[in-house]
């Protein structure tokens, strides 16, 4: 009989009373000019590019909407060059961010998703080791990614998002990374809508606005969405 403690509401660990944001990855690079040329190719945006007389450079870059940053440079790292793996950026549409990145001409692989397998010759990745071709089938939240790395190895994935989990955001705060995620948001939402209008005999919904909020807002922190 397992004599460990049942949680209680008492004894739950509770939040930080203070943010704790994380700010920053670092890179392993071995030609920090190249690296600095393919990042600026992703269109990310350059933050920072100091170097010192103690033979020290650090570069920063920032990917579009994110709070997270990646920071690259001589002697900032002592591990191997390209020794960075699984590394995540969320996208709304992983097919186009394919696009955007091929148009850059970047080297991205196709989209794929996961059959549940845990073992296989693929590199590994969240949901399996195995690479199914094409988006996931039903389009769900988490499943469908892209993969592509730097000059140096260090590996990148496109992880499609658009509805996430339960108590993984703020239920009362929704922010965009892009005109384009918003504009996409802004489609799901008015084609539910729809459906909302339909089941209520076609009629025009003069609250619009007010459903369209609530739906988009509920599909960001995982909330039931509006019926």
């Amino acid at each position: 009989m397992s004599t460990r403690p049942v949680p209680t509401k008492a004894n739950e660990p509770k939040p930080a009373p203070f943010d704790m944001k994380f700010e920053i990855v670092v890179l392993p690079v071995l030609d920090v000019d190249r690296a600095k040329e393919f990042y600026a190719k992703l269109g990310w945006r350059l933050d920072a590019d100091f170097a010192h007389e103690n033979d020290f450079r650090v570069i920063q870059f920032t990917p579009p909407g994110s709070g997270c940053s990646v920071i690259f440079g001589k002697n900032v790292s002592a591990a191997a060059p390209g020794s960075a793996q699984g590394l995540y950026l969320i996208v709304s549409d992983v097919e186009a961010a394919r696009k955007e990145l091929l148009e850059r001409g970047v080297e991205v692989s196709e989209a794929f998703h996961s059959d549940g397998v845990y073992t296989g010759t693929d590199q590994n990745y969240l949901f399996g080791r195995r690479r199914i071709s094409g988006p996931d089938p039903e389009h769900r939240s988490y499943r469908s990614f892209a993969s592509f790395k730097d000059p140096d190895g260090n590996g990148w994935l496109f992880q499609e998002l658009t509805t996430r989990l339960p108590g993984r955001i703020d239920s009362a705060a929704t922010s965009f990374a892009s005109a384009t995620d918003l504009a996409n948001a802004m489609r799901r939402a008015a084609a539910a809508h729809g459906e909302h209008e339909a089941r209520s005999g076609g009629q025009r919904d003069e609250n619009w606005p007010e459903w369209y909020a609530s739906y988009m807002v509920a599909e960001q922190s995982g909330a039931p969405l509006p019926q």
